[in-house]
């Protein structure tokens, strides 16, 4: 049986390299390019799509690209590319409330996981979080600790910053 394809394509953000994926006609990866756990990232959608990377473009990618650069030229705020989220349901219902924080606002990991009605599930919702393989269309960059802390991102404090920056105005 032949392997599906997922086509990857580089962009060269203003805080950042991001590896784009396309799979069918979702976007399926939006992640950054030297970031921990990238091999697990990658492994884990590949087994979820029955598939392999192939550097190349798509129209969904090319879709990918053009809100990016609208969204670093903060003349996009919500993202309209559809997505393919795979993972464990768990995480896929993280990742929909990640979709729900507005541009500009941030919440802490305590409050998404009251928002999910798992008081007790911060940790597990932190580690869902961390596995998210579409920053920005999914934008864990918006989810801080309890006393407003900047903590862990897979792009690194620096992208973090400069994101929420970017959405707040203050660049």
């Amino acid at each position: 049986m032949k392997k599906a394809i997922i086509q990857i394509h580089s962009y060269s953000s203003p805080c950042g390299n991001l590896l784009l994926g396309s799979w069918e006609d979702k976007l399926c990866l939006c992640d950054w390019a030297e970031r921990t756990h990238r091999q697990r990232i990658d492994n884990r959608l590949c087994h979820f799509l029955h598939a392999h990377y192939e550097e190349s473009t798509s129209p969904v990618i090319q879709e990918a690209v053009r809100q990016l650069d609208e969204y670093f030229r903060q003349k996009r705020t919500v993202f309209t590319i559809p997505l393919l989220l795979a993972g464990t349901e768990f995480q896929q219902q993280v990742w929909r409330q990640l979709q729900e924080i507005p541009y500009g606002e941030t919440l802490s990991y305590t409050d998404l996981a009251l928002r999910l009605e798992m008081p007790k599930a911060v940790r597990a919702v932190a580690n869902a979080n961390g596995a998210n393989a579409l920053s920005l269309f999914v934008p864990c960059h918006r989810v801080i600790g309890s006393h407003g802390a900047l903590t862990g991102y897979a792009g690194g404090l620096e992208a973090k910053k400069f994101l929420l920056a970017l959405e707040t105005d203050i660049t």
